[in-house]
């Protein structure tokens, strides 16, 4: 079968790399991503473009909406639940403008997500990136 004859990898094929990849994780991480929604959608809505100053839905391959679990309070009842948005579209056009492979991709935003769910650095995200390729 030539490479155009296949389909790109659709929403559930990314998501259950991104499941890999929290599963991956260290326990002391993932204890505190049970109550975290995951979410792989085609492109951001206009409203969270707009939200983060972006006009290019093709530059945005993730998000996190939620507050970082070191600002969470027990005031906190009634609010949304935590959610990491991966936008497939977004991801796949920049896998095949970089040729990474896509696994290390979807690892790479959704480690990058899970980072602003815990408030960290870049340098920590880079970190825990590490740490969760090396299991």
């Amino acid at each position: 079968m030539a490479l155009t004859d296949q389909l790109p990898p659709d929403a559930d094929t990314i998501e259950s790399i991104a499941r890999a990849t929290i599963a991956g994780l260290p326990p002391e991480f993932r204890a505190h991503l049970g109550d975290v929604v995951l979410i792989v959608e085609e492109f951001a809505d206009d409203e969270t473009l707009d939200a983060l100053g972006i006009e290019d839905p093709f530059d945005l391959s993730g998000v996190y909406h939620g507050r970082p679990v070191g600002e969470k309070s027990s005031m906190d009842s009634g609010t949304l639940p935590d959610r990491i948005h991966l936008y497939r579209r977004a991801i796949l056009d920049e896998w095949v403008a970089t040729g990474i492979a896509l696994t290390e991709l979807v690892a790479h935003v959704t480690i990058h997500e899970i980072g602003h769910h815990f408030g960290l650095s870049d340098a920590d995200m880079h970190a825990l990136e590490a740490a969760a390729s090396d299991r």
